[in-house]
């Protein structure tokens, strides 16, 4: 028989940096999981992505046993870093905050497709391509 579902705690945390203290802590603590499990279980499973925002959803159950499941990190920040910048532009319209290239703009839809609501890569290159204009990034 399959455990029953208590909460479901989306979180995005830096990859291999989780730790006890404020927002994670209280976040967890309300939902009465094992913190220091936790931590462990995180930074274990995100060592590789290091550096960059990871998105994860935390399952708790009526055992107060828990699952993860890492999600890719936001498209955002995978653009603004493959174009170099710190943030986008204010007025995209107006301004532009920089550029990337459409290698790097397939390399972050292969990287994000799993996430995304696109069934081929050509798909998820306009989604992306997007999310790129809106930050004042041009893709040439």
């Amino acid at each position: 028989m399959a455990k029953k579902i208590v909460r479901r705690l989306k979180l995005t945390i830096e990859g291999g940096k989780a730790n006890p203290a404020p927002p994670i802590g209280p976040a967890l603590g309300q939902a009465k999981v094992n913190i220091g499990e936790f931590v462990t279980r995180f930074n274990e499973g995100t060592k590789e992505m290091r550096g960059e925002l990871v998105p994860v959803e935390i399952t708790v159950y009526e055992d107060k046993t828990f699952g993860l499941v890492f999600k890719t990190p936001p498209a955002t920040n995978l653009i603004l870093k493959a174009a170099g910048v710190e943030k986008g532009a204010g007025k995209s319209a107006q301004q532009k905050a920089g550029s990337i290239t459409k290698a790097q703009l397939k390399a972050i839809a292969e990287k994000k497709l799993k996430d995304l609501n696109a069934n081929d890569v050509a798909a998820a290159m306009k989604i992306i391509e997007g999310s790129a204009r809106s930050l004042g990034i041009d893709v040439k």
